[in-house]
């Protein structure tokens, strides 16, 4: 059987490229789907690795362009954070992934795809439910989650058969992708340990300070710095620039599909300085109810990516109306970044709805406004309120009268 297994180079894609190879007698051929984060050295070493663990051939697809344009721009658009905090760093690029394999093993006839994902993770969820939609009748082999040998013992076999177990198969599951890094495992078992200061990657001893500057053109950053760069530039040189000061790193503590709780750890250093970026850009130039529903909405499309549910058409309805808020997203933000925090300093933009006015917040009203207008607008928008006290005022004096009349005619 011919099968084309989705390859990270971690511990449990590494395994099944031998598993398969030995105990089920398959050939297998290795697919890296490359949604950002891997250097030219290490794409090489995932090559070697996959092939000397029995893989008859390793694949290369690289898809960062295609994650920016149809998956990373509406989180940006939306303002994503899961939980408030956690920018969806890996985990939104699963269904794409799963469409790549798919495509692959439709052009070149394999008759099986695998993955390695867990059976107690989101991604086995969001993996089945992308193959499911878009290539129905396709074999999946998922023998990580339906065996579930631990990763103990998947390091224990690989070590028995003689074959090189990967630099990451040790204490911590770690994911890398054009928006950011995920770490799991060790102290993030439980909800009160931090990670040691080695266990971090791009923000690994970080120090120092720095002002930046990014432009925007309809929601898409499109320079840093003065340079204008191609947005998976752009995020790559934000990762380690942004990365090296400290930025972007955090904890997040939330849901899993499955209904358990879980705990990452994560570094996201271009995701941290675009959404801080774009949020302020936003706030100058559309006005609060876009805003309110656009991020309102931003929410509900990073909780349905989460679950797996990126071919879904809603999803597309959703993205169609981040499209249409975007529209006037265009100008310069200045920023300060250093250890743990992004500061904006600035916001320009040729859309501003600051600049058109001529109030100044705090100082003088706007030409156009009357004396009597704000004191209008102030007792309208307080009548519901002062309806809602007189009727608690009239509740209780029916009450106490009701009372009275009750004692009196006790009395009598």
């Amino acid at each position: 059987m011919r099968v084309l297994l989705a390859y990270s180079g971690g511990l449990d894609t590494s395994y099944l490229v031998a598993w398969l190879t030995r105990e089920q007698g398959a050939q297998v051929t290795t697919l890296a789907v490359d949604c950002g984060g891997w250097s030219a050295a290490e794409r090489s070493e995932l090559e070697a690795r996959a092939l000397a663990l029995g893989a008859v051939e390793h694949r290369f697809a690289d898809a960062r362009a295609e994650m920016f344009q149809r998956v990373i721009r509406w989180l940006v658009a939306g303002n994503v954070r899961r939980g408030g905090v956690y920018p969806l760093s890996v985990g939104a690029e699963r269904g794409l992934q799963a469409e790549v394999l798919a495509r692959e093993a439709a052009i070149w006839g394999f008759e099986a795809v695998a993955h390695g994902c867990t059976a107690a993770g989101n991604d086995q969820v969001r993996f089945e439910a992308a193959l499911a939609t878009i290539a129905p009748d396709l074999k999946v082999l998922a023998p990580v989650r339906d065996l579930a040998p631990s990763r103990d013992e998947q390091r224990a076999w690989l070590r028995a058969q003689g074959l090189p177990v990967p630099p990451a198969g040790g204490k911590y599951s770690v994911n890398q992708g054009l928006w950011g890094v995920t770490i799991g495992g060790g102290e993030l078992h439980t909800s009160g340990a931090p990670l040691p200061e080695e266990a971090w990657y791009w923000t690994r001893n970080a120090s120092g300070s720095a002002r930046i500057g990014v432009e925007f053109e309809r929601g898409v950053p499109v320079a840093l710095n003065g340079a204008r760069l191609d947005p998976v530039t752009l995020v790559e040189q934000l990762n380690l620039q942004a990365g090296a000061l400290g930025v972007g790193r955090g904890y997040h503590l939330g849901d899993t599909v499955l209904g358990i709780k879980g705990r990452i750890a994560f570094e996201a250093p271009a995701a941290e300085v675009l959404i801080e970026a774009h949020r302020e850009l936003e706030k100058l130039v559309l006005i609060e109810e876009q805003r309110f529903w656009k991020d309102h909405l931003g929410d509900v499309y990073g909780r349905r990516l989460h679950s797996g549910l990126f071919h879904d058409p809603f999803q597309r309805n959703l993205e169609a109306f981040f499209e249409s808020t975007q529209e006037h997203v265009t100008g310069s933000v200045s920023l300060r970044l250093q250890p743990g925090s992004v500061l904006v300093e600035g916001v320009e933009s040729p859309f501003s709805m600051l600049s058109v006015s001529d109030a100044k917040y705090g100082e003088r009203a706007s030409s156009s406004a009357t004396p009597q207008g704000a004191l209008g607008l102030a007792r309208a928008m307080a009548e519901p309120a002062r309806l809602y006290r007189r009727a608690g005022e009239a509740a209780i004096e029916a009450a106490r009268v009701a009372r009275e009349a009750l004692l009196a005619e006790a009395l009598q």
